[in-house]
């Protein structure tokens, strides 16, 4: 890794000067049980991205949504749980979080396979836009936070998008560690999707949420969704790509 001094001088100047409280922090890690097989040191290191995340990122609230530093500082560290082994440069290239107090209504055109143009609305509890914000469903966070919903999380589940939208579009292929090869990216994932959809379309049963079979994008959303909310559930049904988010979140 090339460490560029100005921005190493930058990120100590922000830390020192937008401390997080101490005792918010430690409420906050005391309440998250995602955060709890963290040790001293992981969880230094975590404090120190969400500091930044903090003061990088610009929260705004909708439809009568309040924040205030707790609101600001759940949201802040479950998406900086994701690059925990990484650092801020994979949330560049953005600046806001917007959160509705519940489930938002997104309307779209969308054309049909005869070219004709129809008006949808789809209710949300989370969006990311490349190059855009991420947008949360507060009772959504505040249900997924506070309690281990299996496979559910809406701030992983988005927060992973952008990390997918780095290489310019969410198609499933984040940018990978040097140490990674793509193929055997693309094969694990690519097998597992592939046997997800030919579960639902056969009516068997599927272990993991049908919304992965959405597109490739959504798959290796959801899969991050159960790969820290219930790693051995992915494990099982889907173990090379549970080895494949293994080495990209370098966790476990």
């Amino acid at each position: 890794m090339i460490i560029n001094p100005i921005k190493t001088l930058r990120n100590a100047y922000i830390l020192r000067s937008n401390p997080i409280s101490p005792v918010l922090w430690a409420s906050t890690v005391t309440q998250l049980p995602l955060l709890s097989t963290l040790n001293t040191k992981d969880l230094k290191k975590l404090k120190k991205l969400t500091t930044l995340f903090l003061y990088e990122k610009t929260f705004t609230g909708v439809k009568g949504f309040k924040f205030d530093d707790e609101k600001r500082l759940i949201i802040a560290v479950q998406a900086c749980l994701l690059i925990l082994h990484m650092d801020m440069s994979y949330y560049d290239g953005w600046v806001e979080v917007v959160v509705y107090p519940d489930t938002f209504v997104v309307y779209r055109n969308v054309t049909d396979n005869f070219g004709l143009v129809h008006d949808t609305s789809s209710a949300l509890s989370g969006e990311a836009w490349s190059k855009g914000p991420v947008i949360l469903a507060w009772t959504d966070v505040e249900r997924e936070s506070f309690a281990i919903q299996q496979g559910h999380n809406v701030i992983i589940h988005e927060f992973s998008h952008k990390l997918d939208m780095l290489n310019g579009r969410a198609n499933g292929m984040p940018p990978l560690h040097p140490s990674m090869h793509r193929q055997e990216w693309t094969d694990s994932l690519s097998h597992a999707y592939d046997q997800l959809l030919n579960n639902i379309e056969n009516y068997q049963h599927t272990t993991i949420n049908e919304y992965a079979a959405t597109n490739p994008a959504e798959f290796f959303a959801v899969s991050s969704e159960y790969f820290f909310t219930a790693p051995s559930v992915l494990k099982e049904c889907c173990p090379d790509v549970f080895k494949q988010l293994k080495l990209f979140y370098e966790k476990y």
